[in-house]
């Protein structure tokens, strides 16, 4: 990987003010890329589980896309999953986002392509010097850096305890806003975030409502939903899978119509874009 190791501390101009009110904060950072996003604002943190649903995968990738369109630098670590899917939504509008790592920015981990476009794009993080390894114990470390970065850490897919959790933790002790958006009550990896509501984070379903919960103006770009269908019948059908995945006998078993009067207009909400079928013939929405 190409490109040379910067180090930068409290006399640098570059410096993150952020990270003076957290606990520990590091001595100096290393960065490897464009370090013009260090001094955009504002920076939100998107988190979550190493295993997403395509759900949660697509619903990471939306709201870093708008958050990052509308302005805002997209902070998260590197990981498989919602990490992966937050840096990728914010590299599609062009927008800034920071890779912090739990290794030098020199052995990002996972190496490969994600990571190389990251620090094209945007900017490997780290608080270890260049060669250290990845190592267990620097995870937690770093979530701290993560939350420390940003005005909100936005949770997205959590199992009841998750490294994200970890971040949200962090991110109560710095006072930084904690926002979960909510799924399927049946699905382990909705009870991160659930158990997050409860203890008072901020419950989000679209991406202005972050903004709004961080005091700055949602995005003016945002496109309105797509109108739902004239016919009662595809209309039924997303509205049932509205924060849910499921396959043809569960929506009969909801719509309490039989599979082969399903079947049509599954077909044809899957040709307008409108829902996607994946492995297994789980269905899912796409989009408003």
């Amino acid at each position: 990987m190409e490109g040379r190791a910067l180090c930068i501390d409290r006399r640098s101009g570059l410096w993150p003010s952020e990270l003076e009110e957290i606990e520990g904060p590091p001595d100096e950072l290393w960065v490897r890329g464009e370090t013009r996003w260090l001094t955009v604002r504002p920076r939100i943190a998107i988190v979550g589980t190493r295993a997403p649903t395509a759900y949660g995968r697509e619903q990471a990738r939306r709201f870093a896309r708008e958050l990052a369109a509308a302005g805002a630098v997209i902070v998260s670590g590197l990981a498989r999953g919602i990490d992966e899917e937050a840096h990728l939504g914010a590299l599609e509008v062009g927008g800034g986002t920071l890779a912090v790592l739990g290794s030098g920015v020199d052995r990002p981990w996972p190496a490969g392509e994600l990571a190389e476009r990251v620090r094209a794009a945007g900017l490997l993080l780290s608080e270890f010097a260049p060669g250290e390894p990845p190592r267990r114990h620097h995870f937690p470390l770093r979530n701290r850096v993560i939350s420390g970065l940003s005005e909100g850490v936005v949770v997205i897919e959590a199992a009841f305890a998750s490294g994200s959790l970890i971040t949200a933790r962090w991110a109560v002790d710095q006072g930084r806003q904690v926002l979960a958006l909510p799924g399927r009550v049946d699905h382990p990896m909705s009870a991160g975030c659930h158990r997050l509501i409860r203890e008072g984070a901020e419950l989000v379903e679209r991406p202005s409502d972050v903004l709004t919960a961080l005091g700055r103006a949602a995005p003016a770009t945002t496109a309105p939903a797509p109108p739902m269908p004239d016919d009662p019948l595809e209309r039924a059908l997303l509205e049932a899978l509205v924060g849910e995945t499921l396959d043809s006998d569960e929506l009969s078993a909801r719509l309490s119509r039989a599979v082969h009067e399903l079947l049509p207009a599954l077909i044809e909400l899957e040709l307008a874009g409108r829902i996607a079928r994946g492995p297994g013939g789980l269905y899912r929405r796409v989009g408003g």
